[in-house]
């Protein structure tokens, strides 16, 4: 076997048909890699038929902290070729590629054989029928081992840790078939990595879904409310667990529509209060949102985007909510919109957006999207952020208590029902300070200036964006975007440019003072997102003062923006 190369990345994806156990394999790998020192981001693709059909495990391993896919693959393992062609686009493969393939599948996709890449047949199936219980993906696993430097050991024991010691016929039949498999590696020359030689530190695997349960349950919520819709179905779950450890509790409603209800209904209760939802989902709940900004109920819906419009593609990935989450409500509404910046930012993001409901009593929507909720990253452990969490509440018996009285905050103390002398109306119509409607112009205006007031004269810190480096250039962007563009960003200024990266955290309301700031000294701004229309250009034209020389890259999903594009065009705008 040739001298294998050092690397500091390696991509890999399996694929294969409904039911071949490519996650599976994928999310094993991805634990051996972790338990022998290394960090990882896994990202899944599936057809439209989201299970039982194709299905595509795409894992980046490194020795550093990255949570971008790369530009390229360096190994393709095609359990089978089953419709594999649906990904054609979302597997970029060259000359230095590597595909694994059994030749009992059959003829190869015209795209794989076009690629350049070099070829190794291996009996996959075969093989795993030589073992009494054995699975393809088990030989699989021990082939990927072998070619990419993980001790056979570390795939054994991850399997045994995913199917438990409970079964041990098919623990000793996995363990066969990764031996097996590993023994039939092809002797082709694969960059390996690093592996440490201290023991690694304890790190995080997460979910961008998982991470966004646990920042709601640190942020407080005890409640939540919803109804299963891809790719947001993963929150709903994690919590549906997690929740009653905490003193919460998880309703599954039978639409979005109940669902939004529920937590409007539980956080005027008292109970901090979330839903997880889509694009569609999202849609149907903008009336009920708009009761929550008049009657000033805090609560949080994560939208987990995904490509549209109506249904779109249920799975795959697409920035393209902005402009109904900030617009979308009719009438002046203001609330907030956030949007975490990465896979682990999703923990915080999630975390403030429940602080800044509850402080400012108001909805918040949280856009993540299909790659950041359904990727799974290993990482340190994040850092542990504390936030002052505490709604104004009614705190003993009143007399004539004005639930919406105007104060300089904006925020007025909000009656929890059974509160002497705490009862008020509730509800979408235009209401004085007591909240009983009306329809008198200083009613309606000052109520309309209460709730605006809330936002502009609220500190939202340094959370709302990121802000890294110096620059004439500065590269702007927002949620899942921003790692692509932190990699790409990192890559010009080893080469020498001096580049700005601006991510922002918080959407809406507008900080038109702090970005002025951060762009002080910028000449030329390359706003990049993922949709096709340039929203979040657009919203930033509307709001913000910009240098005259702005420069729009947007492109629509389903693919995603990846490090090496991005750095061409950094290249391109520091040297227009």
């Amino acid at each position: 076997m040739t001298t294998p190369l050092s690397s500091t990345s390696l991509s890999i994806a399996l694929t294969g048909s409904g039911g071949a156990g490519v996650m599976t394999a994928g999310q094993t790998l991805l634990d051996a890699a972790t338990n022998c020192g290394l960090y990882g981001l896994m990202t899944r693709s599936t057809g439209p038929q989201i299970r039982g059909g194709e299905a595509a495990a795409m894992i980046r391993l490194s020795s550093k902290p990255v949570q971008s896919p790369g530009d390229r693959f360096d190994i393709l393992l095609a359990l089978d070729f089953e419709n594999v062609q649906r990904f054609a686009a979302e597997l970029p493969l060259d000359g230095a590629s590597l595909i694994i393939a059994d030749p009992a599948a059959g003829e190869m996709p015209a795209f794989l054989k076009e690629c350049g890449a070099t070829v190794a047949l291996v009996p996959l199936a075969k093989l795993a029928r030589s073992v009494a219980g054995g699975r393809i993906s088990m030989v699989a696993l021990g082939v990927l081992a072998r070619l990419i430097g993980l001790p056979e050991a570390a795939i054994i024991a991850a399997v045994a840790a995913s199917i438990g010691r409970k079964k041990p016929e098919a623990l000793e039949a996995s363990d066969k078939a990764v031996l097996i498999g590993a023994g039939a590696a092809p002797e082709v020359a694969i960059p390996r990595l690093a592996l440490p030689s201290e023991p690694p530190q304890r790190r995080w695997s997460m979910t961008g879904n998982e991470a966004t349960g646990f920042g709601a349950l640190k942020g407080g919520v005890k409640f939540v409310g919803g109804y299963p819709i891809t790719p947001a179905t993963e929150i709903l779950e994690w919590m549906a667990h997690a929740l009653p450890q905490c003193g919460g509790v998880l309703m599954q409603a039978e639409d979005e529509l109940a669902s939004i209800n529920m937590i409007i209904g539980a956080s005027y209760g008292g109970k901090p209060s979330l839903t997880a939802t889509a694009g569609p989902g999202l849609s149907l709940m903008i009336e009920s949102l708009g009761l929550a900004v008049a009657s000033e109920i805090p609560l949080v819906v994560v939208d987990v985007m995904r490509s549209g419009p109506s249904t779109g593609i249920a799975t795959k990935s697409e920035q393209s909510d902005l402009n109904i989450a900030v617009y979308g409500l009719h009438g002046d509404a203001p609330h907030i919109v956030t949007a975490p910046l990465s896979v682990a930012d999703c923990l915080l993001t999630a975390q403030w957006s429940v602080h800044l409901a509850e402080t400012l009593q108001t909805p918040v929507i949280m856009l993540s999207d299909q790659s950041l909720g359904q990727a799974r990253v290993v990482v340190d452990r994040p850092a542990d952020v504390v936030f002052a969490t505490k709604r104004l509440v009614l705190d003993g018996p009143a007399e004539g208590y004005e639930r919406y009285i105007p104060t300089e905050s904006g925020v007025s103390p909000m009656a929890i029902p059974g509160c002497p002398g705490g009862q008020y109306t509730a509800d979408g119509l235009t209401h004085n300070a007591r909240g009983t409607p009306s329809s008198q112009a200083k009613d309606h205006v000052g109520q309309l200036d209460k709730r605006q007031r809330k936002l502009d004269a609220f500190d939202f810190g340094e959370h709302w964006a990121e802000i890294d480096g110096e620059g004439e250039l500065a590269v702007v962007t927002w949620g899942s975007s921003s790692e692509p563009l932190r990699e790409a960003v990192a890559d010009a200024r080893a080469g020498g440019l001096r580049v700005k990266l601006i991510a922002l955290r918080l959407i809406a309301p507008a900080q038109p003072a702090r970005l002025a700031a951060a762009l002080e000294g910028v000449k030329r701004v390359l706003v990049v997102e993922q949709n096709h229309a340039g929203q979040f250009w657009r919203f930033l034209r509307a709001h913000y003062d910009l240098p005259d020389d702005v420069v729009p890259i947007h492109s629509p999903g389903p693919l995603p923006i990846r490090p090496g594009e991005a750095f061409a065009h950094i290249q391109k705008g520091a040297h227009a």
